[in-house]
């Protein structure tokens, strides 16, 4: 059955799944609707997401997870299994599901992933830390007696770790990340001129315009929203430079969290760290000259992974190799001990 084992990247903006020998084959937001005059789900995933704003008042559009962890249950449990039927089809399968979750998660944050993946269907649950299941996905041989430092920088949270002999040595989270710098965006713009805009506006200009390190003084981003005092549609635009100033704070607030593990980081493990690098992923590490700026703080190399999106769930469908070779990076959700 090992070609039917699942891997789970459950985000807090979306969900990704890696199934078997196939690679990744489901990629959909973590959103359900849910109809509140008859209490039941009318729509998780794209078609959830196609109605956030536009939603009549008695549909509640929900993320059943915030900061990286489950806040909804129920949903949660709903979401997942409706991922996982989709991917399975029509066979009676009832795969092994191998689920991330962040750093220093609570027991019963973790529970409540497990319970998900079971009510899903699932026959057996491991859990894997997304900094390990990110460096798995990025191509480091994490079975060395080498130490990797892995920043994920996801739409909830960032996971530090420094990851070696095939689990993590040092870890550390925090709740700053992608959706910071949305929020940071929207609350600007609100500002400058009383425009609200969206979430999904404010990601698009974050993701045309936005620079943390050097920005050029002549990028213009626009963007569109309603007039708080007019109520009429309205377009501004916000220069790079703008948007420099408004997400570095953040940006550092990610420096600090980096820089505590790695002043709690043995000297044999930190000098593999400033000789191999800090490796960045998660879709928070595509945000323009992060990395440099984060070198520029702590005065490491650092570099973006190749395709850092899809990392947590590539390195979370392939970390049941780990089970077979007698490591230690994996939690069995039954008996909730490392095998």
């Amino acid at each position: 059955m090992e070609n039917f084992d699942i891997g789970i990247d459950l985000g807090t903006d979306s969900t990704i799944i890696y199934f078997g020998s196939k690679g990744i084959v489901l990629r959909e937001p973590s959103v359900v609707a849910v109809d509140n005059s008859k209490k039941r789900v009318i729509a998780h995933g794209k078609e959830a997401q196609q109605m956030l704003g536009r939603a009549a008042p008695h549909i509640s559009v929900i993320h059943p997870l915030r900061g990286g962890v489950i806040s909804d249950y129920v949903l949660a449990e709903y979401m997942v299994r409706a991922y996982v039927r989709k991917v399975c089809g029509s066979r009676m399968l009832r795969p092994r599901i191998a689920i991330s979750v962040p750093s220093g998660v609570t027991d019963v944050e973790a529970r409540a992933v497990i319970e998900a993946a079971m009510g899903a269907g699932a026959r057996h649950v491991f859990l894997v830390e997304e900094p390990l299941a990110a460096a798995i996905g990025a191509g480091v041989n994490t079975k060395r007696p080498v130490g990797t430092m892995v920043v994920d920088i996801g739409a909830g949270a960032t996971n530090v770790a420094v990851v070696s002999l095939g689990g993590i040595a040092l870890s550390d989270h925090c709740t700053t990340a992608g959706n910071t710098f949305d929020e940071k965006i929207m609350r600007y713009v609100e500002r400058k001129s009383t425009l609200l805009i969206s979430q999904r506006e404010a990601e698009a200009l974050k993701r045309s315009t936005a620079s943390v390190f050097a920005p050029d003084p002549d990028a213009m981003g626009q963007v569109r929203g309603k007039n708080m005092v007019s109520g009429l549609p309205q377009e501004i635009s916000v220069s790079q430079v703008e948007l420099c100033r408004l997400l570095q704070d953040p940006v550092r607030d990610i420096v600090r969290v980096i820089r505590n593990v790695m002043e709690l980081t043995p000297p044999e493990l930190l000098a593999d760290v400033q000789k191999h690098e800090i490796l960045l992923t998660g879709g928070g590490s595509l945000l323009r000259g992060i990395d440099r700026l984060i070198a520029e703080e702590l005065t490491v190399p650092v570099k973006v992974s190749s395709n850092p999106q899809d990392c947590v769930a590539i390195g979370t469908g392939r970390a049941f190799s780990l089970i077979y070779e007698g490591n230690r990076g994996l939690v069995d959700a039954q008996t909730y001990q490392h095998i």
